[in-house]
């Protein structure tokens, strides 16, 4: 194998590596002092898209998409013993998305992160669409935010249905196992203890 070869896979890996540990991200914060163990019942509210665009035009933000998102956070609440009810909910929760394109740019062997410039070669950029999902947990009765989960991730516009439900499902579920159920939110280290 030649060194330019061994140079080509070497840096295919580095840049495959970032990306795949990037791929999906979660972070979540909550209303410290808030006893979630009062909480026992939700109602979904639903909200305009962020990007109409992307709403009407694209798979990203569809209302088939919304629905299922809508109802696999529904049913990480209802795991978590809450129930569904429109009528009187001790909390609204809502779920957005909103959307960015990055620009990644690859090049000959010689660049990337922390290399010189080593020779001339040809260039290429990809664009990139990066997706987040919030969901917020309010209170019915004050309208304060209680509880909010985020996920980043690379979108896939022309991946099967299948794949799309599994990407939602996965983002849902790590977005879910840091909710506080059962507890009082406090401040410090000592976080609720989550529910998988």
């Amino acid at each position: 194998m030649t060194r330019i070869a061994r140079m080509l896979i070497g840096a295919a890996l580095a840049a495959s590596l970032p990306a795949a540990a990037l791929a999906q991200e979660v972070a979540y914060d909550y209303r410290r002092g808030q006893d979630f163990s009062q909480l026992r019942t939700f109602s979904m509210k639903e909200t305009p898209p962020v990007d109409a665009h992307a709403a009407d035009t694209s798979l990203y933000d569809s209302p088939l998409l919304r629905q299922q998102t809508n109802a696999l956070v529904a049913a990480q609440l209802e795991g978590r013993g809450m129930k569904r009810d429109d009528e009187h909910p001790d909390v609204y929760v809502t779920t957005r998305r909103s959307f960015r394109t990055e620009y990644v740019t690859y090049g000959s062997p010689g660049w990337g992160y922390g290399w010189g410039y080593w020779g001339y070669g040809p260039w290429y950029m990809e664009t990139v669409v990066k997706g987040t999902l919030t969901v917020d947990v309010v209170s019915a009765g004050t309208g304060e935010l209680l509880w909010r989960g985020v996920a980043d991730r690379e979108m896939h516009p022309t991946s099967k249905p299948e794949r799309r439900a599994e990407r939602i499902n996965r983002e849902v579920t790590r977005m879910f196992r840091n909710y506080p159920t059962n507890a009082v939110a406090t401040s410090g280290r000592s976080t609720p203890k989550p529910v998988d």
